[in-house]
């Protein structure tokens, strides 16, 4: 009988709070897209950069590999500090670029370097120029490694986002945090519940339109 009331309770709060909690939702979902956007042009820009160059390659690599190490509190918390970010979505989005970065980078590296050199070489053979080789040839055949790496960085940037409300960044953390602070209570469970599994499905939503645009984007001869 328990565990049906504090089901029932959870969703007599969704008929009653579904707009807010879709709201939410949808400022979540913009503010990973945002930083995702960011951080892929950043990132397959450095990939495509240092991919030749062992020397760089490894800088930028520890680099952004190091970014994942900072606690994610510590550094929404430390940018609060910082003028021009403070708080709100700025400092979320600068976060989540920065926690996007090594999954593209590497990947973008990866996916580079793993093209057959002889394709490059018949290229440039044909009169390809570096850029249109780049461009043509080697990011079109990185591509379905390069779009792991996003669908990597997305994943982790969703879970990443909830934290952000922390510092009154947008999206489902808000309910999350509210429930966190009002443990005890009849209805903490039901925002932290509503937060958490708006998370989940934000998850699997965008995991399926990585399926989608992985068959649209990517040739069959390199699936």
């Amino acid at each position: 009988m328990e565990d049906q009331s504090w089901f029932s309770s959870f969703l007599t709060y969704l008929e009653f709070a579904w707009e807010d909690v879709l709201d939410l939702g949808i400022e979540h979902a913009l503010v990973v897209l945002v930083s995702l956007l960011i951080a892929t042009v950043i990132g397959v820009g450095l990939g495509v950069a240092t991919y030749q160059t062992d020397r760089a390659r490894g800088t930028v690599l520890a680099t952004t590999g190091t970014f994942l190490t900072i606690p994610s509190l510590a550094l929404f918390g430390l940018f609060i500090t910082i003028p021009g970010l403070g708080l709100g979505a700025r400092s979320v989005v600068v976060a989540l670029v920065m926690y996007a970065l090594l999954p593209i980078v590497r990947n973008t590296i990866v996916g580079l370097r793993a093209v057959d050199p002889a394709v490059v070489e018949s290229a440039q053979g044909m009169g390809m120029g570096r850029q249109a080789r780049l461009l043509r040839i080697e990011l079109p055949l990185a591509w379905p490694v390069i779009l792991t790496g996003m669908r990597v960085s997305t994943l982790l940037l969703i879970g990443i986002a909830a934290i952000g409300a922390y510092i009154n960044g947008p999206g489902l953390g808000d309910l999350i945090f509210t429930g966190l602070a009002q443990i005890g209570s009849a209805t903490a469970l039901n925002y932290v519940l509503a937060g958490t599994l708006g998370v989940i499905v934000l998850a699997i939503l965008f995991d399926l339109v990585y399926v989608l645009v992985f068959r649209l984007t990517t040739a069959k001869g390199i699936r």
